[in-house]
Order: C-alpha cells, then structure tokens, then sequence
C-alpha cells in the first residue's frame, strides 16, 4: 500500500529503509490502539504479537519528553525507562502535550518522523526478530522494518523497559 503517506513513510523512503506498510480497518469507538492492531494484524501476517510494538510518550523528571518503544501485549516499566535515558523518574506524559509535540495523535504516534525527534528507548527484546512492526503515523497504518533500522532512524537506546 503506497497510497498514504505520512512522515514516518517519509523519513523511512528518504532513508532509502526497507519497509513495508500495513493497512487494517481502524474503529474510531476502538480505545485500545495496540491491542486493535495486534488483532487485525498478527494472525493474517503470520506474526506473533509481541512483534507489534506500541509508542509511549513519557515525561522525564527533567520535564523533557521522550518515548518508550515496547511490545503491545506489554506494560511499561517507567522506572526502567527513566533509568535507560538517564532520568531519575518518568511519567506518562499529558495527551495534548504528546500530539503537539510529535505532531501526531495518539493511537497513531510513530517512533518515526516526529515533529520534534525525542529521545527514544526501545525495548531489548526488538533485537530477537528479524521484522518488527510499530505505528507507521496513523490509526490503523503500521509499519514493518528491521529492529536495528528502527533503532538507527530513532537513535533509539535499547532496555529491558516492558514487564508482562
């Protein structure tokens, strides 16, 4: 699917990244993004879920915010997070603050293209597949790419941040 575009879908084409982009049928009533993915997705890429990773945005105890990078069926560990980008604490941070920030709503924060690039932590365990999937910029658009391709765009530290 070539037809939308967003600026993930830019910054991964002017990377000259191999990725692949995946559609599925959003429900604006849906208040579970990742999980809403994870079910249109997994079964008919013959993926497993914890392939499908989600974009957090977090407040810093320095007030600055940044983002956590996990896999959906996990919870974030703020701690961990904070600790990954050298913070003491870290909270989830305000909606509208993170929309304005990256420029993108939630349910459709990309790790990608962010209006301000933020600093970015992303769970250890995108290391143990050959693909990953994360928010291509809009509800029900995901993106496939190579975990250390993600981890290069984003500048992304990596971290044990996800708790089951």
């Amino acid at each position: 699917m070539a037809a939308a575009s967003t600026p993930a879908i830019k910054a991964l084409v002017q990377a000259k990244v191999d990725h692949r982009v995946h559609a599925y049928e959003h429900d604006p009533r849906s208040d579970s993004y990742g999980a809403e993915a994870v079910s249109a997705l997994a079964a008919e890429l013959g993926i497993e879920a914890d392939q499908i990773f989600k974009t957090l945005v977090i407040e810093l105890g320095s007030g600055a915010l940044a983002v956590a990078v996990l896999p959906v069926p996990t919870k974030l560990s703020l701690k961990a997070a904070a600790a990954a980008l050298g913070e003491g604490k870290a909270a989830m941070a305000d909606k509208t603050k993170a929309e304005r920030t990256t420029g993108y709503v939630v349910g459709g924060v990309s790790p990608l293209g962010q209006k301000k690039t933020l600093p970015t932590v992303i769970d250890e365990t995108a290391l143990l597949w050959d693909r990953v999937l994360c928010s291509a910029g809009k509800r029900g658009l995901e993106i496939e790419l190579r975990p250390e391709d993600l981890i290069g765009l984003t500048g992304a530290v990596t971290a044990d941040v996800a708790v089951s």
